[in-house]
């Protein structure tokens, strides 16, 4: 029997809950105010790096939940969050978990509501946001002729994490740059919320880009063609030391808690000029076209883009 993946698994749910597409966060009515939620969880064994701190890695379990609120263009408000912990912990542990979720909150103005606490083997935190909104840009509005853009350079993070699962020490500028963008991510949530009426399409990138690109590009049943690579000069200057192969650094690290955008042409100006004012840096990266996968340039040549991006039970 064919082994279940992370999609397979969503599927059945979906089939077995009557919900046709999933987005990065969910939408319901009550009475004439539309409520946006969005959960996530990370678990010790396969969400915290060695060294990283617990204060960092309770900031994160918040940061991932803000990060798709960032791509809608919603203002999360208020939070509850479950807390599973080995009966091994101790106070000061506890003291640095609880920095961690205040930390997160006043940095994006969240309110935590409250939540739960159990006793497991491993650390588990189950995050789960809330805002109010009239309107979420979705993944699938993408438009022919719409141009691709991403928030800030990709890459940093599959350095990031392969230098903290080595466990041991790291030299460099560029390696310790890149473990900051791991322990200490930052999504654009400013920029999204200024730029939303311009955005046809967006999406979190957290679980890679190549990821990221072809779900937006399956659900907008269009064609997206990537023209440049959006890497920085000091990410290729080290993936050429280091003998790495720069497109699965940048297209299948994820961890970037960036996102992609897409945007008619008439916006580029304006979003451009928001991101210089909000200092955000935004790479313009190809353009949406009739026909359907994600397509990278290559010299005179387009080759596939295949999703190989982050998925549990992969």
């Amino acid at each position: 029997m064919k082994k279940l993946d992370e999609l397979a698994i969503i599927e059945i749910f979906q089939r077995g809950l009557g919900k046709k597409k999933f987005e990065d966060v969910e939408v319901f009515n009550f009475k004439k105010i539309q409520i946006v939620a969005k959960t996530d969880t990370l678990v010790e064994s396969t969400d915290i790096p060695p060294k990283m701190k617990l204060v960092d890695a309770a900031r994160k379990s918040i940061i991932a939940c803000v990060s798709d609120f960032a791509a809608k263009g919603v203002k999360p408000k208020y939070g509850m969050i479950s807390v599973n912990v080995p009966n091994t912990i101790s106070r000061s542990e506890i003291n640095e978990i609880a920095l961690g979720f205040k930390k997160a909150g006043k940095e994006y103005g969240v309110s935590i509501l409250g939540g739960d606490t159990n006793e497991g083997k491993e650390i588990v935190f189950n995050v789960c946001l809330f805002g109010i909104t009239d309107r979420i840009v979705t993944r699938k509005g993408a438009k022919k002729g719409d141009l691709i853009f991403v928030t800030g350079p990709f890459g940093y993070t599959a350095v990031g994490l392969d230098a903290l699962l080595k466990k041991k020490q790291h030299a460099g500028k560029i390696v310790q740059k890149s473990i900051r963008t791991v322990i200490n991510p930052k999504p654009k949530l400013n920029f999204g919320l200024k730029n939303k009426k311009y955005f046809s399409s967006a999406m979190d990138s957290s679980d890679g880009l190549s990821t990221t690109l072809n779900e937006m590009a399956s659900q907008s049943k269009n064609k997206f063609v990537i023209e440049n690579i959006p890497s920085s000069k000091d990410l290729e200057d080290f993936a050429k030391f280091q003998k790495l192969n720069l497109d699965n650094l940048v297209f299948n690290g994820g961890e970037e808690y960036e996102f992609v955008f897409t945007v008619a042409p008439k916006y580029r100006k304006i979003v451009r000029k928001n991101a210089k004012l909000l200092k955000t840096p935004i790479l313009e990266i190809g353009y949406v076209t009739s026909g359907k996968d994600v397509v990278i340039k290559k010299d005179k040549h387009y080759v596939k883009l295949k999703d190989l991006g982050w998925r549990h039970f992969r």
